[in-house]
């Protein structure tokens, strides 16, 4: 997938590819390339996240650290009349998800360039969505969990998929410290889907 696929503008060769999947009942095709996270297939984390992740109409969502832009895209076909806006510093990346909107008719979705939540600064939404760029490193871990809170309505959610492996226990205990509490929403293929609730509304 190549390591720098959380860097500004990766180095790597191009090598445009594309994927079709069905996801939630709906029919997708994403075109990918490298430096970007899981060129060839769809991630099962990602793929786990999509399958426990709970958005009604209306709502405002954040896809944070998007990618070629999966989640943000298939939240924004979940969510009749609300807004999602898809954010990575990889500037390939952000170019693949706007080619993604236009390729599956997705209208209520923009996408940002920026790291982390600077692309959305003195924004609040109804959900953060997240498969964190672990290799990224912990520094940018944490930030994404502690800043989440100051970037959600009351009773805004917080959902993030990591890897058993990989440390989902301990992000788990760091999104309890942010919010209070963090549950396991769905496990499956090495990976755990959490979720913390803002207290609030």
């Amino acid at each position: 997938m190549g390591g720098q696929y959380f860097e500004k503008r990766p180095a790597s060769k191009r090598r445009p590819a594309q994927i079709s999947v069905t996801i939630r009942g709906y029919p997708f095709n994403f075109h990918t390339d490298s430096g970007v996270f899981s060129r060839d297939e769809l991630d099962r984390g990602t793929e786990l996240l999509l399958e426990a992740v709970e958005v009604g109409p209306w709502e405002t969502i954040l896809d944070l650290g998007c990618g070629y832009g999966v989640i943000g895209i298939v939240a924004a076909r979940l969510t009749e009349g609300g807004h999602v806006i898809l954010t990575d510093v990889n500037e390939r990346a952000a170019a693949l998800a706007r080619a993604n909107l236009a390729a599956n008719g997705i209208r209520n979705a923009e996408v940002r360039i920026g790291d982390v939540y600077a692309p959305v600064d003195g924004m609040a939404f109804d959900h953060i969505l997240c498969n964190p760029p672990i290799r990224a490193g912990r520094d940018v871990v944490d930030r994404i969990i502690a800043e989440a809170p100051s970037h959600l309505l009351d009773g805004g959610r917080f959902w993030l998929v990591a890897r058993t492996r990989q440390g989902a226990d301990t992000l788990r205990r760091r999104m309890t410290k942010a919010f209070g509490t963090a549950d396991v929403v769905k496990r499956g293929s090495g990976f755990k889907v959490l979720r913390s609730v803002k207290p609030g509304a």
